[in-house]
Order: structure tokens, then C-alpha cells, then sequence
């Protein structure tokens, strides 16, 4: 008869051996996910670097330029408020559905909240850009003062900068225009009738300027 204590195949793996093997491969996925995850270096290319941080991604944020080390995965609304405590953009449904986190990029309206930073090449506007420098309001933020636009406020950045760019797209002609074309913004507290009005007002001729 055979002796298993000497002849036991070297393939052979005890139970307690395999469970150690597999827990240890499970704990490398989550690693092995996020190198995979990360774009190799882009040097000499001219696109953004890659650090064991983070990306270094560069914004052009209301005329003043930032470099900021940040995970791929970071949206434009995380790096503008955590990154740049530029927190008048706000978070809404995180979703892209209720507009309050909306911004312009290279003049166009965004909604921030699914735009990734790192695609982010033209200039940033934000409410905190809107204003004068010396603090005087665009005649849009006076209009919505004015007719009562607002309620809780936090809608509000996004409503301003979606009727900015309504107005500048031309968009602003008669209230159906403007309902229609800032439909993606959400104003639970139903302020719809004013923030039509103010939008009416600073885009005729006479009341000021459009951006």
C-alpha cells in the first residue's frame, strides 16, 4: 500500500491554502481598477500629466488660470467647488436633470454636475464671475432682485446662467421662447413667472448687456 504522506501530489492545495490565495486576489481588484482607470503620462504630448495623485488638469475659471492635481473621475462641479471654493455652483440631483449646478464653458451652458474636468479646454464662467469686478451686478441678477425671481436662492446661480446664455443664443424674444429654452432648470419653489420676467427685462435692448 501506498504511503499518501510520501507520495502526496505537489499540486495538492489545502482548503485554508485556497481561501488565503482568493482573498488576497480580491483585495488586489480594487488596485488593479483604478491603475487601469488612470491614462498613461501624456508627456511631450501636450495632453495633462498623470501623478500617483491624481491628474494635473488646468482651468481657465472666471479670467484666472488654476492647476489643480485631481482623480480623473472628478467632475467640473466637485473641482470648482471643493477644488476652488467657488461654491455658488450648487448640487442639485447630481444627475443632470435639475440645472442648478449649470456653468458656461467657452460661452456655452453646461450642466457641471456630468462634465468631466479633465475634458474641460475652453474658459469657465461661473456665478462668482458674473458680477463687476468692482462688484456691480449684471443687470440679470438685478432683474431677478427686482421682480422676486427667487425664493430659497438655490436654484438661483443656475437659473442666472442658463437666462445668460438664453439671452445671448437669442433665445429670449417672448416668455414661451425663454420657458422653452430654460426648461432644464428646476425651481421647486415655482418661481417661474418672475424668473421669466427678469429674463424679459435684461435682455431687451436698453436694460444692458447679455454675458
Amino acid at each position: 500500500m501506498n504511503d499518501d504522506s510520501e507520495h502526496a501530489s505537489p499540486l495538492k492545495i489545502s482548503r485554508r491554502r485556497l481561501l488565503i490565495s482568493g482573498a488576497g486576489a480580491a483585495a488586489a481588484i480594487p488596485a488593479l481598477a483604478r491603475a487601469a482607470a488612470m491614462p498613461p503620462a501624456a508627456a511631450g504630448t501636450g495632453g495633462p500629466a498623470v501623478a500617483a495623485d491624481g491628474m494635473l488638469v488646468e482651468l481657465t475659471v472666471n479670467g484666472r488660470h488654476h492647476r489643480l492635481r485631481l482623480d480623473p473621475r472628478t467632475t467640473l462641479l466637485d473641482a470648482l467647488r471643493d477644488g476652488l471654493a467657488l461654491t455658488g455652483t450648487k448640487r442639485g440631483c447630481d444627475h443632470g436633470q435639475c440645472g442648478a449646478c449649470t456653468v458656461h464653458v467657452g460661452g456655452r451652458r453646461v450642466v457641471s454636475c456630468l462634465t468631466l474636468a479633465c475634458t474641460v479646454r475652453d474658459a469657465v464662467t461661473t456665478i462668482e464671475g458674473v458680477a463687476d469686478a468692482d462688484g456691480t451686478l449684471h443687470p440679470l441678477q438685478q432683474a431677478f432682485i427686482e421682480h422676486d425671481a427667487f425664493q430659497c436662492g438655490f436654484c438661483t446661480p443656475g437659473q442666472i446662467m442658463s437666462g445668460l446664455a438664453c439671452i445671448r443664443e437669442g433665445h429670449a424674444g417672448n416668455p414661451d421662447d425663454i420657458r422653452e429654452w430654460m426648461s432644464g432648470n428646476i425651481c421647486r419653489c415655482a418661481a417661474y413667472p418672475n424668473i421669466v420676467t427678469a429674463v424679459q427685462q435684461a435682455a431687451a435692448p436698453s436694460k444692458g448687456k447679455s454675458s
